[in-house]
């Protein structure tokens, strides 16, 4: 059995730089003061809705209310500026626009002393002189990832509130099972934002892992189906996901259907292929119970080497 999602004509990212310096010529900067792994590619895109910038004074920007955390919120409403950079590609053409678009935040940032915010994930990311920038090739785990990590009833959430140490035996009299961790960031490369549910709170850095393992697997996949160009509206994959030869996890758009391929509920099929801000739903993710037994690890044994041990509260029917 299959799963489908729709895939976009085109994605867009936005890096928004907060600065407390006035940008007054950021055409000296872009590319010219960027890495060289991709300032040729910034140079050929500049000007054009691959890549766009724009200055705005802080009371004035668009960019004032990102979904970020509290203090990261205050930093970008207390800097005097923003530089906000923009790319709109086919997604073809994923993960190099958005990595030079990002590029070009990079090189700004560092020269007007300013942070660098990803309003897509929520959250900073991080630069400094002696790193090497943006690298030429392509890593998830380079800040291009974040996630939400929230409980599935907030009005009757649990007693093992996220973060809080799980009281003893909590997982082997079964726990909560609220624990709702959803991708941030997938999308901007045409794949839609997956969602692991079902777990108790005591997991939540377990979550984690398994979303970024699952994320991980599932872009490399699809950057190689955008790889071949033999692109269309929709894209199939196997509802059973291998890991490193593993039966690890079972995907599914909503409801557990028997048989047959079903699209992702949320999904518009009826509107035209491309549309920008077009709904791509969720791709849901549960864990098999051979991958739930590994996938939190612990020091075990006098030498200290980590084992897995199953967490019975990790995975719930």
């Amino acid at each position: 059995m299959r799963i489908t999602y729709p895939v976009p004509a085109q994605t867009s990212s936005v890096f928004v730089v907060v600065t407390d310096r006035t940008p007054t010529d950021l055409s000296s900067i872009v590319p010219w003061r960027m890495r060289p792994s991709h300032r040729r590619a910034a140079r050929d895109a500049l000007g054009t809705p691959r890549l766009t910038l724009e200055a705005f004074r802080s009371a004035r920007s668009p960019w004032r209310r990102m979904d970020l955390s509290a203090e990261d919120l205050r930093r970008v409403r207390r800097a005097r500026h923003h530089v906000v950079v923009t790319s709109t590609a086919p997604v073809e053409e994923q993960p190099e626009a958005a990595q030079v678009a990002r590029a070009a935040a990079r090189g700004i940032a560092e020269a007007y002393h300013g942070g660098l915010y990803d309003p897509l994930t929520g959250a900073a990311v991080y630069h400094c002189a002696e790193c090497p920038g943006e690298r030429r090739d392509f890593h998830l785990g380079d800040d291009w990832l974040g996630w939400r990590v929230s409980c599935a009833d907030e009005e009757h959430a649990c007693a093992l509130r996220l973060g809080a140490a799980a009281p003893a035996g909590a997982d082997a009299d079964g726990g909560c099972s609220c624990l709702v961790t959803t991708s941030r960031g997938l999308r901007r490369f045409g794949l839609p934002e997956i969602t692991l549910t079902g777990l108790a709170c005591a997991h939540s850095l377990c979550a984690v892992t398994v979303l970024r393992t699952v994320a991980e697997s599932l872009l490399a996949g699809h950057l190689a189906w955008l790889s071949t160009g033999l692109l269309a509206p929709c894209r199939g994959v196997a509802r059973r996901l291998l890991v490193a030869g593993m039966d690890y996890a079972v995907l599914s758009g909503g409801a557990d259907l028997d048989s047959g391929p079903f699209h992702i509920p949320g999904a518009d099929y009826g509107s035209p292929r491309g549309t920008p801000d077009e709904e791509s739903g969720l791709l849901r993710v549960r864990l098999t119970p051979a991958a739930a037994a590994l996938s939190c690890l612990r020091p075990g044994g006098r030498d200290g080497n980590p084992r897995p041990h199953h967490t019975p509260g990790l995975l719930v029917a």
